[in-house]
């Protein structure tokens, strides 16, 4: 993903100047927290909180494209790429104002887990198509892993299966029912 245009989620960040490091430009672990930030926007957006649940991150990363420097203030905008059965992967840009340019991605692999015994759960049905209905505003179709009967388009190819099922059983008996006759 390279477009904040993608992104149902954008959190606004001022770049502070305690971001900077040594060599003065934005600190690597900075673009973390900026991530994080947006993470939690688009956790509360969905209100995925609300479920007795919270998240905790089993794997991230961040690419860096520009460096960033004080002042300045970045967009970055969040949208979840795959849906799971205890969490999601999510992917980020940052985009400066400053510079006018995308200046690092980054992805998550976010688990759910059950806010009491810290155990990994599954995400409710409810969250999952909270998910898919908030990506779906900006274009991205998600498969939220719902058995083949939940979509319209497995309905007919159940119903189309279902109806020549019928039929060959009942051709089928009369088929093997005049084999039978001639031995």
């Amino acid at each position: 993903m390279s477009s904040i245009k993608e992104c149902p989620v954008v959190y606004h960040q001022t770049v502070a100047w305690g971001d900077m490091d040594a060599f003065g430009h934005v600190n690597n672990v900075m673009y973390y927290r900026y991530m994080e930030s947006a993470r939690i926007e688009y956790l509360s957006h969905i209100e995925a909180f609300n479920h007795g649940l919270v998240s905790v991150i089993s794997a991230s990363s961040c690419r860096y494209l520009r460096p960033v420097f004080y002042p300045d203030s970045l967009k970055v905008g969040v949208r979840v790429v795959e849906v799971r059965n205890s969490g999601f992967r999510m992917a980020y840009v940052l985009y400066s104002n400053q510079q006018a340019q995308v200046v690092a991605t980054g992805e998550a692999i976010v688990v759910m887990v059950d806010a009491k015994t810290f155990e990994k759960a599954a995400m409710p049905l409810e969250l999952k198509q909270r998910i898919a209905a908030l990506e779906a505003n900006f274009g991205n179709e998600l498969d939220i892993g719902l058995p083949a009967e939940k979509t319209s388009l497995s309905n007919i190819g159940r119903a189309l299966r279902d109806n020549l099922r019928g039929n060959i059983e009942q051709i089928v008996p009369k088929i093997g029912g005049k084999h039978h006759d001639r031995d």
